[in-house]
């Protein structure tokens, strides 16, 4: 499917007006197809409400080039969401070889980016996608530092439970929801290594959300769980619709 169809046949299929599109699902990142992917979105009666974004380089590398190569390759992704009319994107806070996750130099790089974020009115948000480079307490740490209103937390619902520690899982997401302001991931299970498949108390963290921040950003259905995608994503949605009663 090419993206620029997606937007209709979320509409269609589950009734939803708002969509989150991945960075790798782009076919083009020129200005003619952005262009008419948010003409087809706008047809569809569709907003673009995040796109998560991959990573080129680490923003805590002890290269300081390696640093610019990220915040560039960020820069890029902010222009296109404001070019198809996102409030934010997502960034991968992605490794260093050979250097353990620095606060001090991943705060520095993204000073830079969430200025520019401000600049283009596009929110940078960080996941906790990884149980080190982006570890919930470390990006917390981070975002402190920065202390800009265009960088904020993407808590996830299931990517701490990868710990295998649900006491863990339910500490980060109380913390990023403090963190947070548009956008989460809902899901309500994970797989890890080997198949191992990691499930949450979906219930719980609506709770969560609700107690530690109030939130009032979007809860975006991610599935990863085993079966049919469809299925599965008309699954979160009943539970989503359920807890927000």
């Amino acid at each position: 499917m090419d993206l620029r169809d997606f937007p209709a046949v979320v509409v269609k299929t589950f009734g939803l007006h708002n969509v989150e599109l991945l960075a790798d699902h782009f076919r083009s990142t020129g200005k003619t197809y952005l262009q008419e992917l948010r003409e087809a979105a706008g047809k569809a009666g569709v907003h673009i409400v995040n796109i998560p974004v991959g990573s080129e380089g680490s923003f805590y590398a002890p290269s300081a080039g390696e640093r610019r190569e990220a915040v560039n390759y960020a820069k890029h992704w902010v222009d296109i969401a404001a070019e198809v009319g996102s409030p934010s994107v997502r960034v991968h806070m992605a490794r260093a070889a050979g250097a353990a996750p620095d606060a001090g130099r991943a705060a520095e790089s993204l000073t830079v980016l969430a200025a520019y974020g401000a600049d283009r009115n596009v929110v940078v948000n960080l996941e906790n996608d990884s149980l080190v480079s982006e570890d919930a307490f470390f990006i917390a740490r981070v975002i402190d530092k920065v202390r800009n209103p265009y960088l904020h937390a993407l808590p996830d619902f299931a990517n701490s439970m990868l710990s295998g520690n649900a006491a863990f899982n339910y500490d980060a997401l109380a913390l990023l929801f403090r963190h947070a302001y548009n956008i989460c991931h809902m899901k309500d299970s994970e797989v890890g290594s080997h198949g191992k498949l990691y499930t949450v108390n979906v219930e719980r963290i609506f709770k969560i959300a609700e107690a530690s921040s109030g939130y009032r950003g979007y809860y975006s259905l991610e599935w990863e769980g085993r079966g049919g995608a469809y299925e599965g994503t008309r699954k979160l949605l009943e539970e989503s619709l359920k807890s927000l009663a």
